[in-house]
């Protein structure tokens, strides 16, 4: 077995997150502003603040609602939620009762989100006013009563609540209402078997799974993943010691994502700042922000990105920036480049940082200030072990592709309730990322998805490698590439393209043929042909939807047959 290690490793502190948070996180002062109503900054809460908010409340879910009476790591409590300062206040209030926090997609319909409450054996609900029918209607599918049905209410600074959806009156009292103090969870074992979250992922195959995402996870999450950002901040207090740097960034992700829960909810304790929290991401209001906030580390995801780099409204928005990363998807470097011009005045350079919710968030990442001219995803965190594997696998040789495995403890517990799952992704300790990767110079590049290679005569084409080339033609704002039959050949696939053209630009599908052939070899043409699209279709988390391509490009085949 040939394991990659990295080079330092770091003693992880033997706590449970809450305790990790509120007490072992020195940066993070009592009158720390954490959490911020982007559109209403009055709207705020201090770590003082969140930790008498969080014990009440968990004194209500625990008494109230039963949430932890049977141990801990038990009770599933489920939320669908526009952005607000009081949600991550209510992760930590659910960890603090005993529960079990797992967010949903505010995009979901009725049967999707009734589909995740019985995975998930969800014994109560939270949900924003927005999405209060489609909770009950959800909830009535499940057999959970509407009693079980918690409405947050977040508008008011210092008068937040959680309304009772069957009766409308408030379930808490945040001035008076007794506490519940945390049980604090002191043996390491005990932090790793004990359930702090489930994050839903559709893994590497099939409908999406629960992750469980232990108090060691979490700990692990900040102490190594974040290990880039002490190094960075030790480093400004030694050079620039007249020039402290503030922590600022904007939630703009869900908190069904893992980043909605690594960045926004648990960084600011770590970081020692402030998290902007929108209420619904929509582009001019995230670059209104960016300026107005003077914001200085964004994590987003690469359609994100693409936009700040393709819009002329991006002007001075990001001058403020020193660190910029992205996640979920490739990036290309052309792109990469292209965004960089857009931060900092141009002297910040945004860097790819790789993980899965599997992973509790990143597994590689650069130094906050380091630049990387090959566009890499960066080394392996402290902790983290990885393994390269071929399609029997075989540990590849040093510097060829295969699927990356990670082991260490950010690595998840398993699926909830998937064993056979968790037979296909975990094996020897390692779970599978289903990533196609490399390792070069102590450098992790990851090719692509192993279920989305095309192979092509026995070559194998990286769908992302196309994307990143087409969308820095002048012509094209954003494109996606899928394998579809070879018509000439039923044993291969050919590239197919769909592609976003630029507002008053026009390219034609010869043009950008003409293009791809100029910069990429033979067996990566678009043999497949060319599609437009108003949209490519993309997650919240900013992945492509290929499923929708294929079922779009099966049905323009089955057309184009009809025609002859």
């Amino acid at each position: 077995m040939k394991v990659y290690e990295p080079e330092e490793n770091l003693e992880l502190p033997s706590l449970d997150i809450l305790t990790f948070l509120f007490d072992w996180c020195a940066r993070a002062k009592e009158d720390t502003q954490l959490h911020v109503d982007a559109a209403n900054p009055s709207n705020s809460v201090i770590k003082a603040e969140a930790r008498g908010i969080s014990k009440r409340t968990a004194h209500v879910l625990r008494h109230d609602y039963g949430i932890g009476s049977s141990g801990s790591g038990e009770d599933v409590v489920l939320c669908t939620s526009s952005g607000s300062p009081f949600l991550p206040v209510l992760f930590y209030s659910v960890v603090n009762a005993g529960g079990i926090f797992s967010g949903a997609s505010t995009a979901f319909t009725v049967g999707e989100l009734a589909r995740q409450i019985k995975d998930s054996d969800a014994k109560l609900l939270f949900c924003s006013e927005e999405f209060e029918q489609n909770t009950i209607e959800a909830a009535r599918q499940c057999g959970i009563p509407q009693n079980r049905i918690l409405i947050i209410d977040s508008k008011t600074p210092k008068r937040w609540n959680l309304i009772q959806s069957s009766n409308r009156k408030p379930a808490l009292d945040l001035q008076a209402g007794p506490m519940l103090d945390r049980c604090h969870i002191n043996n390491r074992e005990e932090q790793d078997r004990t359930t702090a979250c489930i994050i839903y992922s559709s893994g590497t195959t099939g409908l999406p799974k629960g992750v469980r995402i232990s108090h060691l996870n979490l700990v692990a999450c900040n102490v190594c993943c974040m290990n880039v950002s002490k190094r960075y901040l030790d480093r400004i207090a030694r050079e620039r010691p007249n020039e402290p740097f503030h922590f600022s960034t904007i939630a703009h992700l869900p908190m069904a994502h893992v980043a909605g829960i690594a960045w926004y909810t648990l960084n600011p304790f770590y970081m020692g700042g402030t998290t902007y929290w929108m209420r619904k991401y929509d582009f001019d209001s995230f670059i209104e922000y960016q300026k107005r906030y003077r914001i200085t580390v964004q994590f987003s995801v690469p359609p994100i990105w693409l936009s700040v780099a393709k819009s002329p409204n991006v002007t001075d928005h990001f001058d403020s920036l020193k660190v910029a990363a992205t996640g979920a998807a490739p990036m290309g470097l052309e792109l990469g480049k292209e965004v960089s011009r857009k931060l900092g005045r141009s002297r910040t350079i945004i860097s790819q940082f790789w993980g899965t919710s599997e992973t509790t968030g990143s597994i590689t990442g650069l130094d906050w200030d380091v630049s990387d001219t090959t566009f890499s995803v960066g080394a392996a965190f402290p902790n983290t072990r990885l393994r390269f594997l071929d399609e029997q696998d075989r540990d590849v040789q040093a510097g060829q592709p295969g699927e990356v495995l990670v082991g260490g403890p950010i690595v998840c517990q398993g699926y909830h309730n998937r064993p056979d799952a968790n037979r296909d992704s975990f094996v020897d300790g390692f779970y599978r990322t289903g990533d196609i990767g490399v390792s070069k110079n102590g450098l992790v590049y990851i090719v692509d998805r192993k279920k989305e290679l095309i192979k092509y005569k026995g070559l194998q084409v990286a769908p992302a490698e196309l994307e990143a080339l087409l969308v820095s033609h002048p012509s094209l704002i954003d494109a996606a590439v899928i394998g579809v039959p070879d018509p000439r050949d039923a044993e291969n696939e050919v590239p197919r393209a769909y592609v976003v053209v630029k507002p008053g630009m026009d390219a034609s599908e010869d043009e950008i043929k003409a293009f791809v052939r100029e910069h990429l070899s033979s067996h990566k043409q678009l043999r497949g042909g060319l599609a437009w699209l108003d949209e490519v279709p993309k997650s919240a988390s900013g992945k492509i939807l290929r499923r929708e391509l294929r079922l779009r490009a099966a049905n323009e085949l089955k057309t184009a047959k009809a025609r002859l």
